[in-house]
């Protein structure tokens, strides 16, 4: 049976807090700041949030430095099916085979957290099952970077960068961090462990990550003929599935993948909720740049699409 965890703040759960507010203040700023991108605070809070096509097109030499280019986002998901891989392999080696989790991955999960007492009992399915679907995710948003999608000479900041290897190597820590993985557990009792919530959230886990593809393969799309040769890097309004709701329906379905971990977790690992959070919250930043990007572009733009939740914002 689960128990909600006990009151209390780790490292890592603080780190989840201190992202959530740094991104909710810039969504806002961003959305009520009313002084110029052209002033020098403007331009480096603007050019800290931008990646890609929303960053603006005449911006000082200095700010160029920190460019990176947006291609890179595959070394993102590389990070995560490389260690997040090692740590699903770590934890089926206990669970399933009776083996033990290496003494440094438990003193770094431990640096993170170090009580134990939040930690529900009968959890090691649902984190095998999460850490699971967290790596495939990762192992797919790959193959897409790599085979799927169409970038053009955009960049990201070099602070986003660092974010994002640092987000990739974090989620599998915060995943562990749900049960007290010490405890040893027979095949059997792993599969007494499964609830109707396991399969509501591997469900939600699908249905967003198919859609997820097929948004992403939308995009592509609007750069490839139909042979699939590149024909321009130009952008266009994609059209089809979920964009006839939202401009970016890619970052919806991200925020529902997350949703579903929550729920496979059982509604309860209140640290994976504030990483959650941090994903609504980036996530709809990014979408309402991107939302802006469109209306300034394109004067036909339909109206009805919202920028991020359909129906919704």
């Amino acid at each position: 049976m689960f128990v909600l965890p006990q009151a209390g703040l780790s490292l890592i759960a603080g780190f989840w807090i201190l992202l959530d507010v740094l991104f909710l203040l810039s969504l806002f700023l961003h959305l009520l700041w009313t002084g110029s991108s052209n002033s020098t605070l403007g331009g480096v809070f603007q050019d800290l949030i931008r990646f890609g096509k929303t960053k603006l097109g005449r911006r000082p030499a200095w700010l160029r430095w920190f460019d990176l280019p947006k291609r890179w986002f595959f070394h993102f998901y590389s990070v995560s099916v490389i260690w997040n891989g090692a740590l699903l392999g770590f934890l089926i080696q206990s669970l399933v085979f009776g083996g033990h989790i290496p003494q440094w991955v438990q003193s770094l999960i431990n640096c993170f957290n170090k009580d134990s007492q939040h930690k529900v009992s009968g959890g090691e399915f649902s984190t095998l099952l999460a850490l699971s679907l967290l790596w495939l995710h990762s192992l797919r948003r790959l193959a897409e970077c790599l085979f799927v999608s169409v970038y053009s000479k955009g960049v990201i900041h070099f602070a986003q960068y660092c974010l994002g290897i640092g987000y990739y190597f974090l989620i599998g820590i915060t995943v562990l961090d749900h049960a007290k993985l010490e405890n040893k557990v027979a095949g059997r009792d792993l599969v007494m462990q499964v609830r109707w919530y396991h399969v509501f959230g591997v469900l939600l886990y699908i249905w967003a990550s198919l859609h997820q593809h097929r948004c992403n393969t939308i995009l592509a799309n609007l750069r490839k003929s139909k042979s699939g040769k590149i024909l321009t890097m130009n952008h266009a309004v994609p059209t089809g599935d979920w964009f006839e709701l939202v401009s970016c329906p890619h970052y919806f379905a991200e925020l529902l993948i997350y949703v579903s971990i929550a729920v496979l977790l059982g509604l309860t690992h209140m640290t994976w909720w504030l990483l959650v959070l941090f994903v609504l919250f980036n996530q709809s930043l990014a979408a309402i740049l991107c939302h802006e990007f469109y209306h300034e572009k394109f004067d036909a733009y339909p109206a009805q699409r919202k920028a991020f939740i359909p129906y919704v914002f």
